[in-house]
C-alpha cells in the first residue's frame, strides 16, 4: 500500500515562496512504477494540475504554472517537493500529492491517479 503525506507551513505572505514536500511510503520515487505530481483546488473552484516528477527524473508542469513551479526530490528521504515562487492570494489552496502507474500531463480526476495525500491547505495573506 503506497501512502503519501504532504507537510509544509499553511500561511504564507505574498511575495514569498512556498514549498510542499510530499513523503511516500510503500513505494519508491526513484523507480518507474509511479509518476509523483502535484495539484492543487482553489476554493469553490476545480482541481488544477500542477505539474509532475517521474520516476525516471522527468520534469513536466503545466504552461500556466511553469514560469513559477518546480519539483524536486529527496531521494535519501524519499520525498518531492514542490515550489511555487512569488505567491499571490490566488495560489490559496488546497494542495495534492498523488501517485499514478500511467503518466497523464494534466490528469486532474480522482480515477486517474492510484493514491493520493490527504491534501494540506495553503493560504496566502498578508
Amino acid at each position: 500500500q503506497v501512502q503519501l503525506q504532504e507537510s509544509g507551513p499553511g500561511l504564507v505572505k505574498p511575495s514569498q515562496t512556498r514549498s510542499l514536500t510530499c513523503t511516500v511510503s510503500g513505494a519508491s520515487i526513484t523507480f518507474n512504477s509511479y509518476d509523483w505530481s502535484w495539484s492543487r483546488q482553489p476554493p469553490r473552484q476545480g482541481r488544477e494540475w500542477m505539474g509532475v516528477r517521474t520516476g525516471s527524473g522527468s520534469a513536466y508542469y503545466s504552461p500556466t504554472l511553469k514560469s513559477r513551479t518546480s519539483i524536486s526530490r529527496d531521494k535519501s528521504k524519499n520525498q518531492f517537493t514542490l515550489q511555487l515562487l512569488t505567491v499571490t492570494p490566488e495560489d490559496t489552496a488546497v494542495y495534492y500529492c498523488a501517485a499514478s502507474k500511467t503518466l497523464i500531463l494534466g490528469a486532474t480526476e480522482t480515477k486517474q491517479y492510484d493514491y493520493w495525500g490527504q491534501g494540506t491547505q495553503v493560504t496566502v495573506s498578508s
